[in-house]
């Protein structure tokens, strides 16, 4: 009778450990798709304001042409990928921040762009963009750490099968967005 009872409290301990670690696991993972959907709200923001930035330097530097190319091309990349592919949307993210960054450039090698108002006002409106992703890109590291952190530890690591633990990537920047943007207009 008492190795029954024994038995029984220990499958109820297992049981109730079971449960903590499932929850757990659920409450992460809604933590960095919750997270997720801050930075997609901004992405969207951005993809819709950069049609304009395009058409605004059109008209300054038409010769200009690949480079505003490789921005749209870069845009409509990160558009396709499904929403659901948060890995691949960072790196796509991260090519259309590179290209990005060129096209500020332009705007250093031609003072009358520079000097125009819609485009001051579509660099000040991709800078608020920039920097609300920024903080969401914070938020969304920090869940993504507790996800993995838990995931990979005592008692999470024992479970990871059975309850379908996703691991999910940090938002990071590559190494060609950290490096300073070089245009050759010759």
């Amino acid at each position: 009778m008492i190795t029954l009872l024994l038995l029984l409290g220990l499958a109820l301990i297992i049981a109730l450990v079971m449960v903590s670690v499932f929850n757990r696991f659920a409450k992460n993972r809604n933590l960095v798709k919750d997270a997720w959907s801050n930075i997609d709200v901004a992405l969207k923001r951005r993809y819709d304001l950069i049609p304009n930035l395009v058409e605004t330097v059109k008209g300054y530097a038409s010769h200009e042409k690949s480079t505003l190319e490789n921005v749209i091309n870069a845009r409509n990349a990160a558009m396709q990928v499904p929403q659901d592919d948060i890995n691949a949307k960072i790196k796509a993210e991260n090519q259309l921040q590179q290209t990005l960054r060129s096209i500020f450039a332009l705007g250093e090698a031609y003072p009358e762009l520079k000097a125009n108002v819609n485009y001051l006002d579509l660099q000040a409106k991709l800078n608020e963009i920039e920097e609300n992703l920024e903080r969401s890109r914070r938020y969304y590291n920090g869940s993504v750490r507790e996800n993995n952190t838990y995931g990979e530890s005592f008692p999470g690591v024992l479970f990871i099968g059975v309850f379908k633990y996703q691991h999910f990537d940090f938002f990071e920047t590559d190494q060609a967005s950290r490096e300073n943007v070089k245009v050759d207009f010759s």
